[in-house]
């Protein structure tokens, strides 16, 4: 019997039908309960989407995942998928160590040390928190001045997990686009007087600095998702006037937009870490792809237009998938 946490906006409506559709037996539970080690006791797997910018998940939710793995339930996701989750500092560490290409990156526990290589670097540079997704907390540092306030910030007060600023900004972008509501807008306003509550839980972000080369020249990122022997990709475009493509909301799916080299390395990286799900962030250098970030989560919405997936000998298959039942399927196979 499959566990099965539900809510809305997540994967597990989609767990779910699969299951009632294949007869797979699951229950429902609470993660957030006190009892939920006694609620799963009589299921041999759980599986939770949980996300990084809910307070409580954060809290908690890769310590319970890897409490049940210790004690030989399946789970999803599991250790090797998720520990780095959220964690920019992390994957650096993980893929420098699989040997795969990352864009170049530098993180710094010592002030003295950042404000050195500072000294020596050529610019511009992006500066990310370790945190965030859709592009949040991602700036492009122009010059030795920029970067040194980003070092003088990152060992002093520090970052909020909600910039203001730069959130409204994105709703502004997103209006324009008619991606978003005038509402949605108001409510950046009303942000300035409010923090969230993730923010508030999660506390500043300070104690260390993180920049990526920027590779330029594109115009695009690729995000390549590998799930259980298969793989399939969306083309993100830049924002008007930006750099960052990641919460774009302008994106493109036919297939030739995606080269096999591409894909073959997500296999191939997917396998290295031993990820049940894998999401991969890409920009490319002289046509080479180069790792930018990575995930285990994303907006599932967002990959239905997805005209068919590869499997792992790069064969292609024309049409509709569930790629959420390749996940129930993963876990019970």
């Amino acid at each position: 019997m499959i566990a099965i946490h539900q809510q809305a906006n997540d994967f597990s409506s989609k767990w779910i039908e699969y299951c009632e559709n294949h007869g797979i037996e699951y229950k429902i539970v609470d993660c957030y309960s006190n009892d939920i080690i006694k609620q799963v006791e009589e299921c041999d797997a759980l599986m939770w989407h949980f996300s990084q910018s809910n307070p409580k998940d954060f809290l908690f939710a890769k310590q319970l995942i890897y409490a049940l793995q210790s004690a030989g339930k399946k789970v999803f996701p599991d250790f090797n998928t998720v520990w780095h989750f959220d964690d920019k500092v992390g994957q650096k560490y993980l893929l420098e160590a699989a040997g795969v290409p990352l864009v170049p990156s530098y993180v710094f526990y010592d002030k003295q040390e950042a404000l050195q290589w500072i000294g020596e670097a050529d610019f511009p540079k992006v500066f990310k928190l370790r945190r965030g997704a859709g592009s949040a907390h991602v700036k492009l540092v122009r010059n030795r001045s920029e970067a040194i306030k980003q070092v003088n910030r990152a060992f002093s007060k520090g970052f909020s997990q909600y910039d203001k600023i730069q959130n409204l900004k994105d709703r502004w972008y997103h209006y324009k686009n008619d991606k978003t509501s005038l509402w949605n807008v108001a409510k950046g306003v009303l942000r300035f007087a409010k923090t969230t509550e993730f923010a508030r839980v999660v506390g500043p972000e300070r104690g260390y600095v993180y920049f990526q080369e920027f590779i330029p020249e594109n115009d695009f990122d690729i995000r390549v998702i590998v799930i259980d022997g298969k793989a399939f990709a969306i083309k993100r475009l830049v924002r008007e006037g930006d750099f960052r493509a990641s919460g774009s909301g302008h994106v493109l799916y036919d297939k030739h937009h995606f080269d096999q080299e591409t894909i073959r390395l997500s296999f191939e990286v997917a396998e290295k870490i031993d990820s049940q799900c894998l999401a991969i962030d890409y920009v490319f250098e002289n046509g080479q792809p180069m790792i930018v970030e990575l995930s285990y989560g994303f907006i599932k919405e967002v990959y239905y237009p997805c005209t068919g997936y590869w499997d792992r000998k790069l064969n292609w298959y024309d049409g509709p998938f569930d790629a959420q039942g390749w996940m129930v399927e993963s876990l019970i196979s």
